[in-house]
């Protein structure tokens, strides 16, 4: 009886916190979806494929700096564990001047950005086109999107899901209203799009900004306004591994990165129809996996505040339920991709040989949920205890050492197959790694 309400109390708590995470992720998908699909009624092709080429410079961009998130969750919530609050005051000042300092760095760089960009991946010209003016207005949401990443991880690690959730679903609300106004109604199209994305950016903000100084007033008033001239803020070893951590996470991110526009690289370089296709059954990897990474964060926050704690048993728990949750939603999803295919893909285009040609591949899109649940969760583990050096690791090996030689020693025998079979094998590779090196890391006793 004991060991099963240690069960239900350790399921509420994932829930409570992946629940809204799921929400609130879903929402960022599937406003790229909705951007897909308004985009995808227009008949020319390139249009889609500048959305889908500006969207990876922006991939690269965010995806790269999501440190300020995913380093940020991890160490307030081994500091909430340890009941250190002035490293939690510390945490929050750190991504708030990181954040601002690299937005504005990158709205300086736009052109070279845009130019550079462009040159690697090499679509056709009316791509180029159109992908030129989506980044140059895109860029300018750089400093909130930053801000609002820093934010977010710092309120997850504080064991509070609610607020990132009302921020981003408020966010992608605005944006997804701007962008049909933009598009449908005045027929900006790209441009159109980007410009959503800038001003619902700095809405989503002010709101998170607004909500935090409320709701965490009482740790304002004691003290956060002078931690800037705090001996302690500027210590140079808890700035070592804070930049540790971020520098592991930033390369591991950048590799998954480089997987994706490597991806969609080969996609463009094939032709327009294949490239369309593979933008929008991509919609339908990230709406599984913003799903999973529900439990994901949830393992983060958890993992983090047991593993401050030094509560191993705990822990355990922690990880072997969000590993089943996260399997679970996986599942649930390979099923409706399979039973529904076909309607899902009619919300995108009704181009009848993207269509067609989804439907030629449409069994890499079934499996990925599962494939993907488990590198998924253990990416939560090990970001949430700041063990991050294994997850540089495994993911410079998967990337460079299995991923891209695969797919170009079976491209020239499996056509477009073959980079699909390279991304799916990449993520068993992952999950499959970080397992095999987890009892080295955490079978420590901590207790």
């Amino acid at each position: 009886m004991q060991l099963m309400a240690s069960m239900k109390s350790y399921d509420r708590k994932i829930v409570n916190l992946a629940i809204p995470n799921i929400l609130s992720n879903l929402s960022v998908p599937l406003l790229g979806a909705v951007d897909t699909a308004i985009i995808g009624r227009f008949d020319e092709l390139y249009y889609l494929g500048a959305i889908a080429v500006g969207s990876l410079v922006f991939d690269f961009i965010f995806w790269g700096f999501g440190f300020l998130r995913m380093g940020t969750t991890g160490l307030v919530a081994q500091a909430l564990g340890a009941s250190n609050h002035q490293m939690i005051r510390n945490l929050w000042l750190r991504v708030v001047l990181f954040g601002s300092l690299i937005g504005f760095a990158l709205v300086a760089l736009q052109n070279p950005i845009a130019h550079w960009s462009l040159i690697i991946i090499s679509p056709s010209e009316e791509v180029i086109f159109y992908a030129t003016e989506y980044i140059r207005i895109r860029i300018w949401a750089a400093p909130a999107t930053l801000l609002l990443y820093g934010l977010n991880g710092w309120f997850l690690g504080m064991q509070n899901a609610k607020i990132p959730m009302i921020t981003t679903i408020v966010l992608n609300m605005i944006n997804l209203a701007l962008n049909i106004i933009f598009v449908l109604v005045l027929d900006w199209k790209v441009a159109g799009i980007a410009l959503g994305s800038v001003i619902a950016s700095y809405l989503g903000l002010f709101l998170a900004l607004g909500i935090f100084f409320q709701s965490y007033a009482k740790y304002w008033e004691s003290g956060w306004s002078r931690e800037w001239q705090n001996s302690a803020f500027w210590e140079p070893s808890s700035w070592k591994e804070w930049l540790g951590v971020n520098r592991d996470i930033f390369i591991r991110t950048l590799c998954l990165i480089f997987a994706y526009a490597y991806f969609t690289t080969i996609s463009a370089r094939t032709e327009d129809l294949v490239l369309a296709t593979n933008t929008i059954l991509l919609q339908f990897w990230y709406i599984s996996s913003y799903g999973i990474d529900g439990f994901a964060y949830a393992a983060e926050s958890l993992s983090g505040i047991y593993w401050g704690q030094k509560n191993i048993q705990a822990f355990k728990q922690i990880v072997r339920r969000t590993m089943q949750w996260g399997l679970g939603l996986g599942l649930g999803l390979s099923a409706l991709f399979y039973l529904g295919f076909e309607p899902l893909i009619m919300l995108f285009t009704d181009t009848s040989t993207v269509i067609e040609q989804a439907q030629y591949v449409m069994l890499y899109t079934v499996i990925a949920p599962i494939v993907n649940s488990v590198c998924f969760i253990w990416d939560g583990v090990y970001v949430g205890t700041s063990n991050t050096k294994p997850l540089r690791n495994t993911m410079l090996a998967a990337t460079f050492l299995l991923y891209v030689p695969l797919h170009l020693l079976i491209a020239p025998y499996m056509g477009i197959h073959a980079i699909w079979i390279a991304m799916i094998i990449f993520m068993i590779a992952r999950g499959s790694l970080l397992s095999i090196m987890a009892p080295h890391y955490f079978s420590v006793n901590r207790s």
